[in-house]
């Protein structure tokens, strides 16, 4: 039987990747007459019929539902691949081998809900990433989509947002829930005040450190625009593991939790490193200073290793880690003004 964080990565990968590949398509090929506008409600149909499958999942590690809803959103997409083979001859290699390739993937999703044995489970599902991973790459190896690097850049930039958002409403959440019952620890002290003010400074600085510049040049780059496109995978996920953690870190401080306090430390803190070091390579692929790309970075990592090492009071811990970030997101500004005026 998978195990729940497996479960979970599954679950996370369908959705970023159809996301993903519907995004990069309309950049190029968005018409907004009455056949895409349905094929784009099949695409989100799709998506509502995989998370009805979601509890059936990660009760038996196996979803017949969740499944089909992939395969309805990647079926969706295909077709729309085939349109754009039919509208633009210059292209229609490209497109075919997407909607051909997107359709073969499927059958592997959909035979392996016949497999059983836990270790076939999970080799069939790396075998299904590869194979998902490499449609574009097969695709892409001769002639190239005409993409629209602004809009897909606008596109990664404001699901970032909605990500944050939600480790915004993760939070309050469990802080409402907290007050609302008392809690048995921290409850309606001043440390869950503490807590919230430095779940509010990551959430903030996390924004800051991602809009410090554009990444159109990113998405214009030949061979970066495939690390652009794939690496945002672990901004998000790390994002999401922030907001994980912050919700346990409040049930950790009113003593409402199952795990403990230096697990959620320790959850937090590697989030906030894969975060930074992602952002810090991108823009390091897209010319900028190894200093100014990765210096702030790695001091803000081990300061929020420290924290968790030491591993104080939970609403501290995330105080301290908050902090930290600030002080990255001051030193980025301070080298990004230095380089502005060219000292």
């Amino acid at each position: 039987m998978s195990t729940p964080l497996e479960l979970l990565f599954d679950l996370v990968f369908a959705i970023w990747w159809a996301w993903l590949n519907y995004t990069w398509f309309a950049s190029a090929y968005a018409v907004d007459d009455v056949l895409f506008r349905l094929l784009t409600f099949v695409i989100m149909g799709g998506a509502l019929t995989l998370a009805a499958g979601v509890p059936g999942f990660f009760a038996d590690g196996q979803s017949g539902v969740l499944v089909a809803g992939y395969a309805i959103m990647r079926v969706g997409m295909a077709a729309l691949w085939l349109r754009a083979a039919r509208h633009d001859p210059q292209r229609r290699s490209i497109a075919l081998t997407y909607a051909v390739g997107i359709l073969l993937v499927q059958l592997l999703w959909i035979a392996r809900l016949l497999v059983v044995d836990p270790t076939w489970v999970v080799v069939t599902f790396l075998v299904g990433v590869v194979l998902e991973l490499s449609v574009p790459f097969v695709a892409e190896r001769r002639a190239h989509t005409p993409f629209h690097p602004e809009h897909v850049a606008e596109r990664y930039g404001l699901l970032t947002i909605i990500v944050l958002g939600e480790v915004v409403l993760a939070t309050v959440l469990a802080t409402q829930t907290a007050l609302a019952g008392g809690g048995g620890g921290e409850g309606r002290s001043p440390g869950l005040v503490l807590l919230v003010v430095g779940a509010f400074l990551v959430v903030l600085s996390l924004w800051w450190l991602y809009f410090r510049r554009e990444h159109v040049d990113l998405v214009e780059h030949r061979h970066g625009v495939w690390v652009f496109g794939y690496s945002h995978y672990l901004v998000y996920a790390s994002v999401a593991a922030v907001g994980a953690a912050l919700a346990a870190a409040v049930e950790v401080a009113t003593h409402d939790a199952h795990v403990s306090a230096q697990a959620v430390g320790w959850l937090l803190a590697g989030a906030i490193v894969v975060y930074l070091l992602t952002l810090g390579g991108l823009h390091l692929l897209g010319g900028d200073p190894v200093a100014r790309c990765l210096a702030p970075g790695l001091v803000v990592a081990v300061l929020v290793l420290a924290v968790a090492a030491v591993g104080p009071a939970m609403s501290v811990e995330v105080l301290l880690m908050g902090v930290a970030l600030v002080v990255g997101v001051a030193l980025h500004h301070v080298l990004d003004q230095r380089a502005a005026r060219g000292t």
